[in-house]
């Protein structure tokens, strides 16, 4: 009888033995070696390789870096291995790194990757994945490794299933196999094709030995079908301004939880230097239970949770960050770059595969009145030591950064596009005369600071070049006035004036991290490093003076530069004469050039004055504003590859300036100018970078726009403008505006209209909405109250109805006059020709206004009308591009600044 329960366990034990998991342990000696970081510089091979164990269903694989040796401290190296072809479940991660070598590594699952060769650079371009990347495991300094969890607890187990004899031996096996049922499923139906393992090298000094890093992960998998997917729930801020100096900002985000039960069992935080704190709750039945709690400055891995618990249909999970803003002298927006912020909470899970989703998120801002029973553990910051800082995790090209970039589409887009922001002028700025001449450049300093390059005395004017290029006014010696200014940009005051006795006609200006200013001179041909002290000292020479030329040691009227931070390469824009960028080392080694680029090679334009350029530091480009050619042209900046051209109708064939911001998806800034071609108004456009899309418009108020000439914008979001023509600098700053431009397209949103659509429609309650709804039902306004603003409300519409009544009557009055005339043409027309073409569009009906007024809606442009047909030239109707758009005013109120710039070299022929 003892020998069938001894033969079933044997038995039993047999087969959990068959579908567990083998591990083998390697054989360790030294420290690198441990981590597989060996020390010969040909004896680090790639080891990513399939391991098949005596069960078919169950195999490792490796993924580590093949033999690299980073030569720059705070690289990013990317390598991509394809996936399984069928379905497969990850159940374990084993990290191969050493803190001495690696900073952090994450891999990532996608469809395509960024690359395929053995490894890249994917710290900015072309980053991890072509399409969007889902994390899969993160590994930092002193971090704990992620374990997937066994399944349901035994709590629930037992609640609602039968715990097996299999599964208790199998859990007795553990000492020397893996049992798991949570997975992540990867391979062919999970949407992704690829692992990319990212490796972050903060400080290579660890390599000055030459050995060669080989570090990576093992993954435990498995193609048995796993009763459990593991999952990632993202919780992010995307609307959170941190004020200068606030001692706490807090930001909350909270959604209503509607889908099939999941089970959190690890937790991540993000943020970058301001965050001191990120908590994760659930909230059910007012309770708040915690899943996690920890300092983002501590090592940004995964964490076990706290506890067991689950979150099902109708639990809310919510999330803090606590900032600070002390030492901040500007406001911080949620963005990519060390200087934004980021408030995100991860959450792994898993859930029945019956029901499996891969990826949730949430972005709501939570209510005010949901967060007031927050834990009080969620406000205390978490104190870190020194040590722990300086390990700190900031994945700004990583997995925090892609995530927030693909949930949040926008930042201050969202501000332009769907919140109703626009930039408007400031009018009292500045607060008194700066006495500026013709302004032709505008930077920001290290202190964000407003640096203004201006002309003071000096004019471009027809008679300034020769045909040659040649300055023909040196005579007048240099500018006495101080050139260069510092402008706080707040009231407007001066805070520093330099550059005295050194330029002729000042054009371009930038800054670079030493805060030294980097300028250009078309009557010198120079580009000229100079100290921002105040000693006007020049600290590098580009070019020749007063020399013209197109080789790689002379300009012709050069007319930007564009620094990269990060290495220091300098770019330059050349110019009136050149149609070229040019690119240089820190110390002004000339390294390359290139032209115009185009999608197809066949239909290259050259460029037609590169006037602007702008540096995209999170994405390692440079985009240049190609003036007379009205587009925006960006590029790899390390190669000069082509990589888009932005080119819009509302430019009216001029860009002047541009410059960036790395919010959201990315937004450009410009300023397009005055063209003889084209019929635009002169004003400011915010781009999308991504989508290419105009989000808004900007203008001056009381005066007018002339010829913007350079943009910049702050810190806190304000927009700077320099004017050539006007002598002056125009500030713009976000605001709340009834009037918002969608597609171009401007919506004004009138009051008596309002009305009378909120008394016929009802509006459709968001999630937000009503989720703050069933929050508020016990505070509800006494009845009194509440029926006093009823009757309030309903006094209210009647009134607005009496007031839209009147210009109903008014329109259709004013149509009667306007159908007779239409009625009248028509039976003339009929009676002449028996048949007559009736057109109802929009310009036929503005014709017909336009007859009754007695005069044309329009006026004729004949650059319009004759780029209209096929087979126009621009040729003959050219004449030498100037910074007023080569042509002449006259206006009777035209200065004598309207004929300036008649110097660059007519354009070169397009093939």
């Amino acid at each position: 009888m003892m020998g069938i329960p001894v033969l079933c366990a044997v038995l039993l034990l047999f087969i959990c033995h068959n579908q567990s998991l083998e591990v083998k342990q390697p054989v360790f000696g030294s420290k690198r070696s441990q981590e597989d970081v060996l020390v010969g510089p040909s004896s680090c091979e790639s080891r990513t390789q399939q391991q098949v164990f005596t069960n078919p269903h169950n195999f490792s694989v490796e993924i580590r870096m093949n033999s690299v040796a980073p030569a720059v401290s705070d690289t990013y190296l990317c390598m991509a291995f394809p996936m399984p072809t069928r379905d497969a479940y990850i159940v374990d991660f084993i990290p191969h790194a050493s803190m001495d070598t690696v900073h952090h590594m994450l891999l990532f699952g996608c469809q395509t990757p960024a690359s395929t060769r053995s490894n890249w650079d994917c710290g900015s371009v072309p980053g991890t994945c072509e399409d969007e990347a889902s994390i899969l495991y993160a590994w930092a300094r002193n971090a704990p490794p992620t374990k997937l969890p066994k399944g349901l607890s035994a709590k629930d187990l037992t609640s609602n299933k039968v715990l097996s004899l299999v599964s208790v031996l199998c859990g007795l096996m553990s000492l020397f196999s893996v049992s798991s049922d949570v997975g992540f499923k990867v391979g062919k139906d999970s949407g992704m094709s690829y692992f990319v393992l990212q490796i972050h090298y903060g400080d290579v000094s660890a390599f000055r030995d030459h050995h060669r890093d080989c570090s990576g992960l093992t993954l435990k998998m498995t193609s048995k079908p796993q009763p459990f997917i593991a999952g990632i729930y993202l919780l992010m801020s995307v609307d959170t301004i941190i004020l200068p100096g606030k001692r706490v900002t807090n930001a909350d985000i909270a959604c209503e939880y509607t889908s099939y039960p999941i089970y959190p069992f690890a937790f991540r935080t993000h943020t970058h230097h301001l965050g001191k704190v990120v908590s994760g709750y659930r909230i059910r039945d007012g309770k708040w239970s915690l899943i996690g709690r920890q300092s983002p400055q501590l090592p940004q891995a995964f964490y076990p949770a706290n506890e067991e618990l689950n979150v099902k249909n109708g639990d809310t999970i919510a999330a803090r960050c606590v900032f600070t803003g002390e030492g901040r002298t500007y406001k911080t927006y949620i963005g990519g770059t060390s200087e934004d912020e980021m408030c995100n909470f991860y959450i792994m899970y898993y859930m029945d595969s019956k029901h499996a989703i891969p990826y949730m998120s949430c972005i709501e801002t939570g209510s005010k009145q949901l967060f007031r029973h927050i834990p009080a553990e969620a406000s205390i910051p978490i104190r870190v030591s020194p040590a722990h800082m300086n390990s700190v995790v900031h994945m700004e090209h990583s997995a925090d950064f892609q995530d927030n970039r693909s949930l949040l589409g926008t930042n201050k887009a969202d501000q332009f596009q769907d919140k109703d922001y626009h930039l408007e002028p400031v009018l009292a700025w500045p607060q008194s005369s700066l006495q500026l001449g013709q302004v032709s450049g505008l930077a920001l300093d290290t202190n964000s600071n407003l640096v203004i390059f201006h002309r003071g005395d000096h004019h471009w004017g027809s008679n300034s070049f020769n045909s040659q290029a040649r300055y023909l006014e040196r005579s007048l010696g240099p500018i006495q006035q101080s050139t260069i200014l510092i402008v706080d940009t707040a009231k407007g005051n001066i805070l520093q004036a330099s550059g005295r006795n050194m330029f002729y006609l000042p054009h371009g200006i930038t800054t670079d991290k030493e805060n030294n200013y980097w300028v250009t001179d078309v009557a010198l041909h120079q580009v000229l490093k100079v100290s921002s002290d105040g000693r006007d000292t020049i600290l590098l020479a580009l070019g020749e003076a007063f020399t013209p030329g197109s080789d790689s040691k002379h300009f012709c009227q050069p007319t930007d530069v564009a620094v990269d931070p990060k290495s220091g390469e300098i770019f330059v824009s050349d110019g009136y004469c050149n149609t070229r960028i040019l690119r240089f080392s820190p110390k002004g080694q000339y390294l390359s050039e290139w032209g115009a680029g185009s999608s197809d090679r066949r239909r290259r334009v050259p460029f037609r004055v590169p006037h602007s350029l702008v540096f995209l530091a999170d994405r390692q480009e440079v985009c240049v504003a190609d003036r007379e050619n009205g587009r925006i042209q960006c590029f790899i900046a390390e190669t000069g590859e082509f990589v888009k051209e932005i080119k819009k109708d509302e430019f009216g064939g001029e860009v002047f300036a541009i410059t960036y911001s790395p919010a959201g998806d990315g937004l450009l800034f410009a300023v397009n100018g005055d063209s003889p071609y084209h019929s635009a108004p002169i004003r400011g456009f915010i781009i999308n970078y991504s989508s290419k899309d105009i989000l808004d418009t900007f203008s001056p108020n009381k005066k007018e726009f002339k010829m913007p000439h350079d943009i910049v914008e702050t810190r806190d979001g304000s927009i700077f403008v320099g004017d050539a023509d006007s002598k002056t600098v125009f500030k713009f700053t976000e605001k709340l505006h009834r009037s918002v431009k969608k597609a171009g397209i401007q919506v004004q949103e009138l009051q008596e209209m309002e009305t009378i659509v909120q008394t016929k429609l009802r509006p459709e309650h968001n999630k937000t909405a009503a989720f703050q709804e069933k929050q508020n039902k016990a505070q509800q306004p006494p009845p009194q109250k509440e029926e006093k603003e009823e009757e309030e409300k309903k006094s209210g519409a009647k009134h607005n109805r009496g007031q839209g009544l009147l210009p109903a009557i008014i329109t259709t009055l004013l149509l009667v006059p306007l159908l007779l005339v239409i009625s009248l043409g028509v039976i003339i027309c009929w009676r002449k020709n028996n048949q007559c073409e009736v057109k109802t569009d929009p310009t036929s009906v503005g014709e017909i206004f336009g007859k009754i007024r007695g005069k044309a809606v329009g006026t004729l442009n004949l650059g319009n009308f004759f780029a209209s047909h096929k087979g126009y030239s621009r040729q003959g109707f050219d004449q030498l591009s100037t910074e007023s758009s080569d042509q002449e005013h006259n206006d009777e109120d035209s200065s004598d600044s309207d004929n300036e710039e008649y110097s660059a070299l007519p354009p070169p022929q397009s093939s």
